[in-house]
């Protein structure tokens, strides 16, 4: 697996085989690091995960992030790389980067997989978002409150690895929390663009953790009912990082769904 960098200071590794790549979007204030039980198991299709604006290796210097500065940011990886098709996987904030890269550019799409999505968001989740939004704003810690939200405390307890790992990425430096500000500023602002979103028409996975109350059940299966070819699986007993802590249900998911 190459790692690198492209022109453009995007950091990413690509492992390229004879398949159409499966492509993985991280989620806000993350990186790369949160698809490696994804990329071990998939360890026969192409893979390319990356590091979003402002996030990991990858720098970011305008005072503003949109969805279309990420989209041009894949597209212009997967340009560089030359890949014109891709099987597309976003997580949380990497879902809506999906969702828009999908709406913009949809002939590149050949199957798209959304794994903890918000989606018609009620005030009162909005507010929540942006009260944890404001936190962070002034600095107060909200690595613990995240990973409570992200991961089972029984989880957390039985892997220290996975815990210090989360932790030590989202205590940030100085100039890594302004970008990370930037991008939890989008996510907690966000509205979903509906009449975009109908038009997508692209076979998609949607997956959700049974207990995530922040990218809830009811808010995948709203999703579904907008996706005019999309079904939607529950993974029972997980929270928001479902993709780690139930890794063997996700995975077999993901592979079954690109396989058919």
């Amino acid at each position: 697996m190459s790692k690198n960098f492209d022109p453009n200071q995007n950091y990413y590794f690509f492992n390229k085989k004879k398949s159409i790549p499966v492509v993985f979007i991280h989620g806000v204030g993350l990186d790369h690091q949160m698809w490696v039980k994804q990329v071990n198991y998939l360890n026969e299709f192409s893979i390319l995960t990356y590091d979003l604006l402002g996030h990991g290796k990858t720098p970011f210097n305008k005072d503003k992030l949109s969805l279309k500065d990420f989209s041009d940011q894949l597209l212009g990886l997967l340009d560089y790389l030359k890949i014109e098709k891709i099987n597309l996987v976003g997580f949380s904030l990497g879902s809506l980067i999906a969702l828009d890269f999908s709406s913009r550019y949809q002939e590149k799409i050949d199957k798209l997989i959304l794994i903890g999505t918000t989606y018609k968001r009620s005030d009162q989740e909005r507010s929540l978002v942006l009260e944890r939004y404001n936190q962070a704003k002034l600095n107060k810690p909200i690595s613990k409150q995240a990973l409570k939200r992200w991961f089972s405390d029984k989880y957390l307890e039985n892997n220290p690895e996975t815990y210090n790992l989360f932790i030590n990425l989202l205590n940030k430096k100085p100039d890594d929390h302004k970008n990370f500000l930037k991008a939890y500023e989008l996510f907690a602002n966000h509205y979903d663009n509906f009449e975009d979103i109908k038009k997508i028409d692209r076979k998609t996975l949607v997956m959700t953790g049974s207990d995530d109350t922040g990218s809830t059940p009811a808010m995948s299966k709203d999703l579904v009912k907008d996706l005019v070819n999309s079904t939607y699986i529950e993974i029972q007993n997980g929270k928001h990082l479902c993709s780690i802590e139930c890794a063997d249900d996700v995975n077999i998911n993901i592979k079954n769904f690109i396989n058919n």
